[in-house]
């Protein structure tokens, strides 16, 4: 298989509104995918992808939004970052009071 072709947001928008324009005009919305994919040389699943985020970028269909996968994303990143400092900073109190005992100790 070779790279992946990115499209641009707004190829990827016209090749979604088509398909909702067209809809109707076909039995089903697989055979409307079908007919317009050869016009912008993309995988009919991946114009049926972008179709299911558009409708539920728009409420028509349940899930989670793009803006609010991103935020998702964001956060889930920020929380392994924050665990991981949490993680370095436990083991350097750990390390700091050990050494602080071993200072105690009295020298003969």
């Amino acid at each position: 298989m070779g790279r992946p072709i990115m499209y641009s947001p707004e190829v990827r928008e016209w090749a979604v509104r088509l398909v909702l324009e067209h809809r109707g005009e076909h039995r089903w919305e697989w055979a409307a995918i079908c007919s317009i994919v050869e016009k912008f040389r993309c995988s009919s699943e991946t114009l049926r992808k972008w179709v299911r985020r558009a409708e539920t970028d728009q409420g028509l269909r349940p899930g989670l939004s793009s803006d609010q996968l991103a935020e998702l994303r964001d956060l889930r990143r920020e929380n392994r970052e924050l665990r991981r400092a949490n993680e370095i900073l436990r083991k350097a109190s750990a390390y700091f009071a050990q050494a602080e005992v071993f200072d105690r100790r009295p020298r003969r």
